[in-house]
């Protein structure tokens, strides 16, 4: 704006006299000419005197000098607002966290009949017709250095109807994330990576519960273990990942041995590609092998399957597809009444290889709204019989960060074996429930997998 003023001042005080003398071109042209290097002369020195530092002020004697600014420390607000995790490592400093803090609550309501309940024979077994907290995790995302990365999560939940709410820690888990070849290594107290749905908390869950499979052969916290795991993402034309794992093998329902003598060795090979811009497909296979508590071999195949149709310009998938089967190969010890007596007098060693697997559609032509229908068929690993069910449901996104669901679920078990549905002097052969699920996510959390 100076430089402007001054212009305007010279040109003025130059021109005007040239226009009431009439000077001629020439001259004219020579005033323009010398106007101009006088010009430039000015702005060249008031931009030296603008890039210059400001002088300090002077501190009177005796007394300190000011301190700079510090960087302003993140407040209650940042901390709340919903985020990436490891967003906060950019803004490291004096005063400020080294990790990001998550708080996710996921509460679940049950109704069925007074003969299931009495039999404990419900999808969450035990809480029948009752509104419980089934996980309220406190979540601690870390960037230690640029070599590694730390998850901490602790859960608390209902497991007992009226029961004092369980605290436990459910992950606590270091990431290397540079070692040689491009491979990473997790190790600590991990969700194993086996399969789409296990490495899922409940609250992330596609569905309002684990399907029937997966709570048959882990158990209805699933394979959450103590160990190493490793994977590789090799450079090909392809993206194929790999994965290798060891673990102590504490899983009660699938292993138990629970020791790194026989240790849970775990395995996984997944691929996924996009056909054009609108579909996207993920295909894997998964492994584990280990010892049960009574020393006999048991080992789980897994094959997952998922797919998305998102049309062009759509922020979400309008059509998904997911699907899981298991198999497992163990040996089990079976009772002997060999004289007909009713009083077992030995045991018979038997191999028993029975499948599971589930498959679930959902459409959401709504950015808010979603409905999908989820079907369930399942041996069970160490006794005949089988269970199926078939449970619809309709989800609606108040926001990004609140959610709640309806569904119903029919299930249906096999007469070849009672203990699956006979308890308490009660039957639980059928099975009918109405599931209701409210989740809420409070500061960062982690971005959601394909």
């Amino acid at each position: 704006m100076r430089v402007l003023v001054l212009v305007f001042v010279l040109l003025c005080t130059v021109l005007a006299p040239a226009a009431a003398t009439a000077q001629d071109a020439a001259a004219l042209r020579r005033e323009i000419e010398q106007l101009q290097k006088q010009l430039q002369s000015v702005t060249e020195r008031l931009q030296r005197l603008e890039s210059q530092p400001p002088a300090p002020t002077p501190v009177a004697p005796g007394t300190a000098a000011p301190r700079p600014a510090p960087v302003s420390p993140v407040s209650p607000i940042d901390l709340a607002r919903p985020r990436e995790p490891y967003s906060l490592y950019q803004q490291r400093g004096a005063g400020q966290l080294l990790f990001d803090i998550g708080v996710a609550g996921d509460f679940v309501a049950n109704l069925t009949r007074g003969n299931v309940e009495k039999a404990g024979g419900g999808t969450f077994a035990g809480l029948e017709n009752r509104f419980f907290p089934r996980e309220v995790e406190l979540s601690l995302f870390g960037q230690i250095d640029p070599y590694a990365s730390a998850v901490v999560r602790i859960e608390s939940g209902e497991e007992e109807r009226a029961g004092e709410l369980a605290v436990h820690l459910a992950e606590a888990n270091l990431t290397l994330l540079t070692l040689p070849f491009g491979t990473q290594a997790k190790l600590g107290l991990v969700r194993n990576r086996f399969g789409y749905n296990n490495e899922h908390h409940a609250h992330d869950l596609p569905w309002i519960d684990r399907p029937n499979a997966f709570r048959i052969f882990f158990g209805d916290e699933g394979l959450n273990e103590k160990g190493l795991e490793a994977t590789i993402i090799p450079d090909l034309p392809v993206y194929l990942e790999g994965l290798v794992g060891v673990f102590n093998g504490d899983n009660e329902d699938a292993f138990g041995r629970a020791t790194l003598r026989a240790p849970l060795v775990t395995g996984r090979v997944r691929t996924f590609f996009e056909l054009g811009s609108e579909h996207g497909i993920l295909l894997g296979m998964s492994v584990a092998n280990g010892q049960t508590a009574e020393r006999l071999p048991s080992t789980i195949l897994g094959w997952e399957g998922r797919y998305k149709y998102r049309p062009d310009g759509w922020l979400h998938p309008l059509v998904t597809v997911t699907g899981e089967a298991l198999y497992s190969l163990r040996k089990v010890d079976v009772d002997v009444d060999s004289d007909g007596d009713g009083v077992t007098d030995s045991l018979d060693r038997k191999r028993r290889n029975h499948w599971g697997w589930y498959l679930g559609a959902e459409v959401q032509p709504w950015r808010r709204w979603a409905g999908g229908l989820r079907f369930d068929w399942s041996q069970y690993p160490q006794n005949p019989g089988y269970e199926y069910s078939i449970e619809p449901y309709v989800s609606f996104w108040p926001s990004e960060f609140l959610r709640f669901r309806l569904g119903y679920k029919r299930t249906d078990r096999s007469t070849q074996t009672r203990e699956a549905f006979n308890l308490n002097d009660a039957s639980a052969r059928r099975v009918d429930e109405i599931l209701f699920q409210a989740t809420f996510i409070l500061g960062a959390h982690p971005a959601h997998p394909f």
